[in-house]
């Protein structure tokens, strides 16, 4: 049996890909900072950022499913001034450039990275240090695959969440069509045992949805009564923030189906 090993195995994302994986009857190896719990997966203790741990985690190994990063932004869910200036790189940069470097060594079968969709228009310094990495990755001499994905909703959630209190919610009209990580999982572990390699259709949420709208219907989950400012964006200030609409695959749940799963049980009026 093959052995694919996944970064990023233990974020929202890398949850669902093992997950997918595993229900599948992969054999899947994760590697994390200190081992975990689950028993249906091996563990290999060892960080991207600084290459403790890569080379025994890469042993064996036959597909790289690297989905590990490093955002500011999502840790804390939430954007402060300093986002505008500057994203750490040792992760998404150095090291991918380093797992990419053992993988070339160890003849892995498949590197396979997840990305996100609109880097080449996104001027944020995240976006900047995760389409470095990408390049990284698009001019290695493995057989490499990168998918691009829309943002999540548990991350629009959390964004919300963190200015929910305020009576008065400044919104853009901008649309765009953020995708839950399950949706994403099921392309992803699809792509890497497909047998093609190269770019791979980006994936997005099954609908297009204006930003003051999404937040609408976060509001409207919630019970809370806030009124919603719509704010006009130009279409160069939307892309340079990453709202873009994909033109790939569509996943199939809906940001007001994900709400309603999420705050069924927890709405309350405010």
């Amino acid at each position: 049996m093959t052995l694919t090993l996944v970064t990023g195995g233990t974020g929202h994302l890398g949850r669902d890909i093992v997950d997918r994986l595993v229900g599948d009857g992969h054999h899947v190896r994760l590697l994390a900072r200190s081992p975990g719990a689950r028993p249906d997966v091996e563990w290999a203790v060892g960080d991207l950022a600084t290459g403790v741990g890569l080379s025994d985690a890469l042993q064996d190994v036959d597909t790289v499913i690297n989905a590990a990063t490093y955002s500011p932004i999502a840790r804390r869910g939430g954007v402060r001034p300093v986002d505008f200036f500057r994203s750490p790189s040792a992760v998404d940069v150095e090291g991918t450039e380093r797992l990419l470097s053992l993988c070339q060594r160890q003849s892995i079968r498949h590197f396979l990275h997840v990305s996100i969709v609109g880097l080449d228009d996104a001027t944020l310094p995240y976006a900047r240090v995760k389409l470095a990495g990408e390049r990284l990755v698009r001019a290695s001499a493995l057989s490499w695959s990168v998918v691009r994905a829309m943002p999540f909703y548990y991350l629009l959630d959390k964004m919300i969440t963190s200015f929910a209190w305020l009576p008065l919610w400044p919104m853009p009209t901008t649309s765009f069509n953020p995708v839950d990580t399950s949706d994403v999982a099921d392309h992803i572990v699809a792509c890497a045992f497909d047998g093609i390699f190269g770019e791979r259709t980006e994936i997005g949420g099954p609908q297009d949805i204006s930003i003051a709208e999404l937040g609408g219907q976060y509001r409207d989950a919630r019970g809370l009564h806030r009124k919603i400012l719509p704010v006009p964006m130009s279409e160069a200030k939307a892309r340079g923030m990453g709202f873009v609409i994909s033109r790939g695959a569509r996943g199939r749940l809906t940001w007001a189906d994900w709400l309603q799963h999420r705050y069924s049980v927890t709405h309350q009026a405010a």
